[in-house]
């Protein structure tokens, strides 16, 4: 067999997001924080790993082996309370389960297309985290849907940490991969857009499916303008 950079990419991938969870054990164990903070922890790091999909992986197929590796894992973990930094203890809710299904599907639709892929990652990863955070915290405004209860605070950072990081993707990833660029403000109105749609999407999205129908939104959203 010849090595070639898929491996390297298999083995960097299994080594990144372990180290992600082994520091959120860390923080968990040994500087006090809590569940809610360690399991973000964990979904903004893994989350982020699909600009290192994009960068080391030369084949679809074998990026799609980390997300659907650890589709088996989280759901050990989610039955056994595996992975303590992780897990709620809520057998209600499979977003750990879903993440994973959702980073897959992303990376095989639109695979050949890197911008579009790490832009659909960042509603999940960075709004449907802020949104929790924010919501648990400062969310005194709050409403019920499909038995799912949100805040006003946890929809405008989902909206607003949905925008950014997006809007980012869209302008700066052209640049490093020397493809055809947008302008800052047509990335905004990309971004905005996507961000609208997520949110929305998040808001009427039963308890836990958000991590599925979340970038799965985005993904449409982002194909339809033809990023």
């Amino acid at each position: 067999m010849t090595w070639n950079q898929n491996y390297t990419a298999l083995i960097v991938s299994f080594a990144y997001v372990f180290g992600v969870i082994a520091v959120a054990e860390l923080l968990r164990r040994f500087a006090g924080r809590s569940l809610e903070f360690t399991r973000k922890f964990i979904h903004i790091g893994v989350g982020m790993w699909i600009v290192g999909t994009v960068f080391l992986f030369e084949n679809c197929y074998m990026a799609l082996i980390p997300p659907l590796a650890f589709t088996i894992i989280n759901t050990i973990s989610y039955l056994r309370g595996t992975i303590k930094a992780m897990e709620t203890g809520d057998k209600s809710n499979l977003g750990t389960i879903y993440f994973p299904i959702s980073f897959a599907i992303i990376i095989y639709c639109l695979w050949g297309m890197p911008v579009a892929m790490v832009a659909s990652m960042m509603p999940m990863t960075w709004g449907d985290a802020q949104a929790a955070l924010v919501g648990r915290r400062y969310g005194f405004h709050r409403y019920t849907v499909f038995g799912a209860t949100r805040s006003v605070e946890g929809s405008v950072a989902m909206l607003l940490w949905s925008w950014i990081p997006t809007s980012l993707a869209l302008f700066i990833l052209p640049l490093v991969l020397g493809t055809p660029t947008i302008s800052p403000l047509l990335a905004l109105i990309y971004g905005g857009a996507t961000a609208a749609v997520c949110t929305l999407v998040e808001a009427l999205s039963p308890w836990g499916i958000d991590n599925l129908t979340v970038p799965l939104a985005a993904m449409l959203v982002l194909y339809a303008l033809a990023v």
